[in-house]
């Protein structure tokens, strides 16, 4: 008998570590961490910058550690932002953006092997489902928490 369960959760797990082991050895060069990738890719994509608050909702980490990461990034010289104004807007440096490009360009070449001799029509139903499912656990997580009378800090 399949056990779903194990199934779902180890596969989904699996994937995490494995996209966080290749953000790390794509960025080994540069000494940048995962969390790095992901600040440098929202930024990047961006009109007018993000704030930190903005960065931790989008890459689902806490504040602090995207505070750490944005110090890293500013000491490298990979972002700017005024760090006496409250909520500042971060942007990118010039090498920020080069960063961003190889990033941009490693992310393209993974997703394509990932997706391997999928045919489109089921990657398209692939990323609804993964959306269709994230929604309802959301959901569910909600409604618990709320049951228990446990404070849901941060939205998904």
């Amino acid at each position: 008998m399949e056990n779903r369960f194990e199934n779902f959760v180890i596969s989904i797990l699996r994937l995490n570590k494995i996209i966080t082991k290749v953000k790390l050895l794509e960025m080994e060069e540069f000494k940048l961490r995962a969390v790095h990738v992901m600040c440098i890719y929202y930024i990047d994509e961006s009109r007018d910058g993000l704030t930190a608050s903005e960065l931790a909702r989008l890459t689902l980490e806490d504040k602090a550690a995207i505070s750490r990461a944005l110090g890293t990034l500013r000491e490298r010289g990979y972002i700017c932002y005024d760090s006496k104004k409250y909520n500042s807007k971060v942007q990118l440096t010039g090498e920020g953006k080069k960063i961003a490009d190889f990033i941009r360009a490693r992310a393209d070449n993974y997703v394509d092997i990932a997706g391997g001799e999928l045919p489109e029509e089921d990657r398209e139903a692939m990323y609804r489902s993964l959306s269709a499912i994230c929604a309802r656990l959301e959901n569910y997580y909600e409604k618990l928490a709320k049951e228990r009378g446990k404070n849901i800090d941060e939205p998904f």
